[in-house]
């Protein structure tokens, strides 16, 4: 752990304001919030086979990554010598244990995934990007170690090559399309049941054990309504992502708006309803079932906006 530290210790030499805000920005690249915009981006505007593979990738990335992190529970830098500095503001996005890297794993499995699928060049080159730099912003502002964000970018991408020929074979078929939701969502409630039965240390942060908590009962919601949006496109939606250019505007930023407003404003009267665990369940479910399965109902009549200006155009 010293030669880790010692890392650290020798990037935080070259911090300065400028170089906080940099990365403090590019973090947000693996954060929930970037990885939401640029799942709806092809979810709703590109092509929903990748975006179902994307959303696997993470989803499955993301158990593991909490399952490791609670089992393993290594502590975070700044806790681990509190004579090392974080940056601070990047410290309240920083919730749970400190292996492995959760930032990283989104970032890497996200981005390496756009560029799997993707067969020109310059994607590819702009996806290697935000791999390499959201690791390095986790290690400039502290709150992660290099083994951290090595063994996360080494999971992420055996799930990017290992799950691409699952997912595209499974397309194929929508039974075993709903197999593999219905597995990923099965290993949300393992993930779940671990959470809630496992006899952790009674010394154990509560801090880290409520981040743990906090996100299982996440992908569990998540992924039971990524399963019922699936069924529900495949027998009757049959969404098109195609549309105009105004069009997919539209759709990406009224709808993003719609989303993000679930997610912020139902979190409070859920809670008091249901509590605070199965309040993001219910949430993250509901967010899912809008986004897929409610949301796409406007889209042909999006589709057919800027029609007659473009006709005109040409």
């Amino acid at each position: 752990m010293e030669w880790q530290m010692n890392v650290l210790r020798a990037i935080a030499e070259i911090r300065n304001p400028v170089l906080d805000v940099f990365f403090g920005a590019i973090t947000y690249l693996g954060s929930e919030i970037g990885l939401i915009v640029v799942a709806l981006i092809f979810f709703w505007c590109i092509d929903k086979r990748q975006g179902y593979y994307l959303f696997t990738v993470g989803f499955v990335g993301t158990i593991l990554n909490q399952f490791l992190k609670l089992s393993f529970r290594v502590d975070r830098p700044w806790v681990y010598d509190p004579s090392f500095e974080a940056v601070e503001s990047a410290k309240a996005d920083a919730g749970g244990f400190s292996f492995p890297s959760g930032h990283t794993q989104s970032s890497v499995g996200l981005f390496g995934g756009i560029a799997r699928t993707n067969e020109k060049k310059w994607v590819r080159y702009a996806c290697l990007a935000p791999c390499i730099l959201v690791p390095f912003s986790r290690m400039y502002l502290g709150v992660h170690t290099p083994m951290d964000v090595g063994v996360s970018i080494l999971i992420a991408l055996i799930l990017v090559f290992a799950l691409h020929p699952l997912v595209m074979r499974a397309w194929e078929k929508p039974k075993h399309m709903a197999i593999l939701l219905g597995t990923c969502t099965l290993l949300s409630l393992a993930f779940l049941l671990y959470v809630e039965l496992f006899p952790f240390p009674k010394g154990m942060d509560t801090h880290n054990m409520a981040s743990g908590k906090k996100n299982a009962y996440t992908l569990f919601g998540t992924l039971l309504g990524l399963c019922v949006v699936y069924l529900l496109d495949a027998r009757y939606l049959h969404f098109d992502t195609r549309a105009t250019v105004l069009g997919q505007t539209v759709k990406l930023v009224i709808g993003a708006a719609i989303v993000f407003a679930i997610k912020t404003f139902a979190k409070a009267p859920l809670t008091a309803l249901l509590g605070a665990d199965i309040e993001r369940s219910v949430r993250y479910f509901l967010l899912v079932l809008f986004a897929g399965g409610i949301w796409p109902l406007v889209f042909p009549y999006l589709s057919k906006l800027g029609k007659k200006e473009e006709k005109e155009t040409v």
